[in-house]
Parts: C-alpha cells; structure tokens; sequence
C-alpha cells in the first residue's frame, strides 16, 4: 500500500511538479520556497518584545516589552507572527486571502506553528478570526479559518472555527488610519452563544492572517474574554513593522 502511495506521488509529481509558493518556480516539495524567494522573505525570530512578539534590532534582554506594550498594553496576553508583512510577503498573502490559493494553508501554519512555540502547546483550544458572513459567501473561504484548522492538526489541539462571529459587516480596515480601525471594530465580535462552552475556562489561541494595529484582535479578545476565557494569545502568519 505505501509503495502504491509513493508510486502515485511521483507520478502526480511529474506531471504537476511542486512549485515555488512565490514565484512558481519547481521546487523539491509542496509547500516550499525556492532558495531566491526564501531568502527575500523576512522571517521573525527573537530577539522581540515578550508581549506583542514585536522583533528588536538588538537584544535587550529576556522579558522586555516594547514601548508601545509598556505604554498601553494590548488585550490580549501574547502574540507572535511568522513573518514581516512586505513587499516580498505582500503577494503570499494576498494570493492566500485573495485568489484561491488555499493549497498554501498547511506551510503557512507550519511557519506559524514555529513561530508561535509555548502559544501552541500551551493552548486549548484555536479559535480563527471570523469573517461577515456575506463576505464569506463572496470569497468562499475564510484564510483564518483555514489556517487555525491546520494549526491545530500540527498541534494536536481542538480548532473550533466558528467560535467567533462577526456581528456586522464592517467596512475594510486597508484605507483606515490607527484608531478609525479601532472604531471600525468596536463590538463587532462575540463568541456564538452554542460555542461558549468551548471557550470558557480555557486558554485560547486566537488566529488571523495579518496583524497591523492589533484593532482586530484586541476586539475578538474582549469577546472571548467576555465569553470566560482564562487567556487569550494571537499568532498571525504576517505582521506589519513600523521600522524605528
């Protein structure tokens, strides 16, 4: 049976060869990079703030906060995110989000599996960011959903990917500065009344494609706070950085 297996993979193989996420070049296997793409993509490792997962150009230390968490500290008690949202991460994004390239979901959470470490095993359960469901009926999939999905079949945890719910359809947080985002967001989430006994008492681990001002995470956080959860970490597969 493994040898059919295996048979049947280099036969798919040589006639749909693996390609380059990015650039669509042929690579050795599903869901990788070429060495070009790879190297242009920025990838987040420590040294970073302890709360917000933020990356430092230098190392100040275990346990330091950046100036904004020590500042106004955010909602949520962690968060972490694999890669740099940029130019070279802009187009794995937006392809994922956009245009149907959901092939991607299981590389993606394995970066994001790495990059969140203690966040995935200590969680009990993973819970995505929701979409409106009109807008869900458009795209046909949620990117979140699918990514905390296979997120949790890498760590052996429990996704529960209607958990959260968008209690109205907001307009896009692209064209909106820092706080109109949070405005934007205000109340627009809560935990579906027959999945809050998923959520209370335990620690979850909550999921989005791209953190920017966190407006989008700090409010699920308060939904699933309201809703008796014990803690609340964020792992996102991008994050924007504000150099300086």
């Amino acid at each position: 049976m493994r040898a059919a297996t295996a048979a049947g993979r280099r036969v798919v193989d040589v006639l749909l060869p693996p390609r380059c996420l990015a650039c669509g070049t042929i690579v050795a296997a599903d869901g990788a990079l070429c060495p070009e793409c790879w190297a242009e993509v920025g990838f987040i490792a420590p040294p970073c703030c302890r709360r917000c997962g933020v990356p430092f150009a230098f190392d100040p230390g275990a346990g330091v906060e950046c100036g904004e968490c020590a500042r106004q500290p955010p909602g949520f008690d962690r968060a972490r995110s694999a890669l740099r949202y940029d130019d070279a991460s802009r187009p794995l994004i937006l392809g994922f989000k956009h245009a149907d390239r959901t092939h991607a979901a299981a590389a993606y959470a394995a970066w994001m599996a790495r990059a969140a470490g203690p966040l995935l095993t200590e969680a009990e359960v993973i819970v995505p960011v929701p979409l409106h469901w009109t807008r869900l009926v458009y795209r046909r999939y949620n990117q979140a959903a699918l990514l905390a999905v296979a997120l949790a079949r890498i760590g052996g945890r429990t996704a529960v990917p209607d958990a959260l719910v968008r209690r109205r359809r907001t307009p896009s947080q692209g064209l909106l500065r820092r706080l109109g985002r949070f405005r934007n967001v205000a109340g627009a989430f809560e935990v579906h009344p027959r999945r809050r006994s998923r959520i209370t008492g335990r620690r979850v681990l909550l999921v989005d494609d791209v953190l920017t001002t966190g407006a989008t995470v700090e409010a699920c956080t308060r939904a699933l706070r309201a809703a008796g959860a014990v803690s609340v970490d964020v792992v996102t597969l991008a994050r924007v950085v504000r150099e300086g």
